[in-house]
C-alpha cells in the first residue's frame, strides 16, 4: 500500500504532538498560520519536550498557497474550534479528491463546518493527550492518554485505517461506531475544568485544594451533564473521573490547568464560547437552570478581554457583550 499522505491543520500544542508522532508513520505536512513557528520547524525540526521527547522533521507551511497541487488521504484539524471555517476555506483546493476530514478539536461547532463539505467522509473524536506551546518550533507534551475516533459521515471501515495509523504512531486509538459519547464526556470535562483553570490563573493545585472551588466544579459538572442529557447525549466514560482520581490522590498533581489558562496568559482568544458558552446557550433554550456555568462563562469572557488588553492585543479579546446565541447546535 502506498504511504499515506496526511495534512495536520494547526500545529500548536495538540497539533504539534500529533504531527511529531505521525511524521514517523506517514508522509506528513503541517499547516500553521504562525510564520515564526513554521520557520523554526523548518530550520530545526519540531521539538517535543516531556513525555516521548523527540525532534521530528516535519514539512511545514504557513501559507496555504504552498499546498497548491498537493492531495491528501486525510486532513486532521487541530486549530481552535472557531478557526475551523477559516482554515477550511483556505484549503478548498486540497479537498478535490475528497480526503477524510478528521477533527479532534475541543468544543462544539467544528464538526458542522466539516460536514458542510459535500461528499467528503468526516470523522470526529477526542484525545486525552495534553500539551502546551512553549515557543517557536517547541511543544511540551504534558499528559498522555487514550484517543477515540468514529465516523460522522461514512462507515467505521472508512476510517479504520486512520485509527491504525495513529496507533502505529504511538497514539493509542479506539475506532468506534459512534464517537459522540466520548466527545460528550470530554466536552463536559473541558467545559468545567478549563474555565476554572483560567480563572485561577493556571494554578492547577488550586482547582483541588480549595473546598469552595471543588464545590463550584461539582455544581458545574452537574449542570453540564444535565444539559447534555437533555440534548439526548450520553457518556462513554465518567466526564469527571480524572478529577475524582486527583482528589483521591490516585493520580499525581500535574502542572497543566488546561489550554484556556494558557490562552489567557498570552492574551489570546479562548474556546469559552464553544465549551461552557455552548452549555449556557443550550440550557437557556431548553429551560434548564445553569447558574454556576453562566457565572463562570461571564467571568471568563471578562477575563479574556482584560488579558487581551493587558497584552496590548485588545482586538483579540474584543467580543460581543451578548450571551452565547441560544439555539446553536452541535
Amino acid at each position: 500500500m502506498a504511504e499515506r499522505k496526511i495534512l495536520v491543520v494547526g500545529c500548536g500544542a495538540m497539533g504539534g504532538i500529533l504531527a511529531a508522532s505521525l511524521a514517523s508513520a506517514c508522509k506528513l505536512t503541517a499547516y500553521d498560520a504562525n510564520e515564526e513557528h513554521v520557520r523554526a520547524i523548518r530550520t530545526d525540526g519540531l521539538r517535543i519536550l516531556g513525555s516521548g521527547a523527540t525532534t521530528a522533521r516535519v514539512d511545514a507551511v504557513s501559507d496555504a498557497r504552498e499546498l497548491a497541487g498537493l492531495t491528501f488521504d486525510a486532513i486532521l484539524f487541530l486549530t481552535k474550534s472557531n478557526a475551523t471555517g477559516g482554515a477550511l476555506a483556505q484549503l478548498r483546493p486540497a479537498l478535490a479528491n475528497r480526503p477524510l476530514l478528521v477533527t479532534l478539536q475541543n468544543g462544539m461547532g467544528n464538526s458542522e463546518v466539516l460536514l458542510a463539505v459535500a461528499d467528503a467522509p468526516v470523522a470526529r473524536g477526542v484525545t486525552m493527550h495534553a500539551g502546551r506551546y512553549v515557543g517557536p518550533g517547541c511543544i511540551e507534551h504534558l499528559i498522555s492518554g487514550d484517543t477515540w475516533l468514529g465516523p460522522l459521515r461514512g462507515e467505521v471501515e472508512d476510517i479504520r485505517w486512520f485509527g491504525a495509523l495513529l496507533d502505529a504512531a504511538g497514539i493509542r486509538t479506539q475506532v468506534i461506531a459512534d464517537p459522540m459519547p466520548a466527545v460528550w464526556s470530554k466536552f463536559v470535562f473541558n467545559s468545567v475544568m478549563s474555565p476554572v483553570g483560567a480563572l485561577l490563573l493556571g494554578d492547577n493545585a488550586a482547582r483541588f485544594e480549595s473546598a469552595q472551588v471543588c464545590a463550584l466544579i461539582d455544581e458545574m459538572a452537574d449542570e453540564c451533564t444535565r444539559t447534555v442529557a437533555a440534548l439526548g447525549g450520553s457518556f462513554a466514560f465518567d466526564p469527571m473521573e480524572f478529577v475524582k482520581k486527583m482528589r483521591a490522590g490516585e493520580l499525581p498533581m500535574s502542572r497543566h490547568a488546561g489550554s484556556m489558562a494558557l490562552d489567557i496568559a498570552r492574551g489570546a482568544p479562548t474556546e469559552i464560547d464553544e465549551l461552557t458558552g455552548y452549555v449556557v446557550a443550550q440550557a437557556e433554550r431548553l429551560g434548564i437552570a445553569v447558574p454556576a456555568c453562566k457565572t463562570v462563562y461571564r467571568l471568563v469572557k471578562g477575563l479574556e478581554l482584560a488579558a487581551a488588553r493587558a497584552r496590548g492585543n485588545a482586538g483579540a479579546g474584543a467580543v460581543s457583550p451578548a450571551e452565547p446565541r441560544a439555539g446553536a447546535t452541535h
